[in-house]
């Protein structure tokens, strides 16, 4: 058995977050002690354990209660909810990134970010030795294989939406054309 402060320790959490977890019914204790303090057992730890992988996705409290105590296929719904608002938050942030690089106007800037523009991407295919029909079939299949990430990496290379819709068409189309 574990008491609060055991389990706080372990999981770097506060006291008071175990006990609003008991508060709200996420994580209610196995027993309690003779003074009526808390007791965890193995299973509350489990719990926890998977409340605090939960958190670390990101999931609130309220949608951590819901997959806890979901049917296997209503949790894949609730993940593939988080990853979906997840995928958009990022989308989200790239496009704040390029708008700042645009705003600061400077070149060396793009260096000091995790940001690749078309231009430096273009370049780093080139320097490994792949012509312009290698990065055209790279296109083709990375539309194939997964269109929806194929997207993503053009909108982080801050490539205008006009631009990615043609390079996506084409990269379609080759593939139903023959090559």
């Amino acid at each position: 058995m574990y008491t609060v402060g055991e389990l706080s320790r372990r999981f770097g959490l506060s006291r008071s977050s175990l006990l609003y977890y008991d508060k709200i019914g996420l994580l209610k204790p196995g027993g309690r002690s003779a003074a009526n303090y808390r007791l965890y057992n193995g299973q509350d730890l489990q719990r926890l354990e998977d409340i605090c992988r939960y958190r670390q996705a990101g999931l609130t409290l309220e949608a951590i209660a819901r997959l806890l105590e979901s049917e296997p296929q209503s949790a894949g719904n609730i993940l593939q909810q988080r990853l979906q608002h997840l995928n958009q938050e990022i989308a989200g942030l790239r496009e704040q990134q390029q708008i700042l690089l645009t705003l600061l106007g400077d070149p060396a800037m793009q260096a000091q970010t995790r940001a690749l523009d078309k231009d430096a991407w273009v370049a780093v295919l080139e320097a490994s030795g792949m012509d312009e029909q290698a990065q055209h079939n790279w296109h083709i299949q990375f539309e194939q294989q997964m269109p929806e990430a194929h997207q993503d990496f053009l909108e982080s290379l801050g490539i205008s939406a006009d631009e990615i819709r043609r390079i996506r068409l084409w990269s379609g189309m080759a593939d139903q054309e023959g090559g």
